[in-house]
C-alpha cells in the first residue's frame, strides 16, 4: 500500500513540474531565407547595387591617384604656392572620396539603408510566420541559431519580470508608460 501511495504521490509532482514548464524552441533564418525566392532576388539585387557602388567609389579613388601621379611628376617644377595648392586639391579629393565611401559603405549609409528596405517586407513576412508558430506550439521562447548565435526573437510577456525588479529596487511604474 504505501509503495502505491509513493508511485501515485510520485506519479502527481512529476506531471505538476510538467505542466508548468516552459516550452523553448529554435529556428535558423538563413536556411529559411535561403529558401525564399523573393529573398534570393533581393540578394541578386543587392549584389548589383554593391557593385555599381564599388565603381563610384573606385572612380573617384582612381581620381585621386592621377592627381598625387601628375604632382609626383611635378613636384620638383612647382613653386612652393602651387606645391600648396596642388596638395591642398589632393587633400580635399582624398576627403571627397573617403566621404563618399562612408556615405555609401558606412553603417549609415546608402547600401545599409538600401538593404534594410529591400529586406524589410521578407523580414515581416518570417515575423508574422513565427508569431502564427508560437502561438500554435505554445512556446514561451524561441531562439535564432543563424549566425553561429543564439539570439532571442521571441518571448511569452508572461515571463517578463521587469516590473517586479522595479519594484524591488523601489522604482514607481507609470501606468501609462506601461509597454
Amino acid at each position: 500500500m504505501k509503495k502505491s501511495i509513493f508511485f501515485l504521490i510520485l506519479v502527481l509532482v512529476s506531471l505538476g513540474q510538467r505542466s508548468f514548464a516552459q516550452k523553448f524552441g529554435y529556428i535558423d533564418t538563413e536556411f529559411i531565407t535561403s529558401k525564399m525566392p523573393e529573398y534570393k532576388k533581393v540578394q541578386a539585387k543587392m549584389e548589383e547595387l554593391t557593385k555599381q557602388y564599388v565603381k563610384d567609389v573606385q572612380k573617384k579613388n582612381d581620381e585621386l591617384a592621377e592627381l598625387e601621379r601628375a604632382f609626383k611628376l611635378e613636384e620638383l617644377l612647382l613653386t612652393d604656392d602651387l606645391r600648396a595648392q596642388r596638395l591642398l586639391l589632393i587633400k580635399a579629393k582624398d576627403q571627397e572620396a573617403k566621404a563618399l565611401q562612408n556615405a555609401i559603405f558606412g553603417s549609415e549609409g546608402e547600401l545599409f539603408k538600401s538593404k534594410q528596405a529591400a529586406l524589410k517586407p521578407i523580414l515581416d513576412e518570417i515575423a508574422k510566420a513565427v508569431e502564427k508558430v508560437v502561438r500554435q506550439k505554445r512556446l514561451d521562447f524561441l531562439f535564432d541559431k543563424a549566425n553561429d548565435g543564439l539570439a532571442l526573437i521571441y518571448t511569452n510577456p508572461v515571463h517578463d519580470y521587469s516590473d517586479y525588479i522595479l519594484e524591488e529596487l523601489g522604482l514607481e511604474i507609470d501606468p501609462n508608460l506601461k509597454k
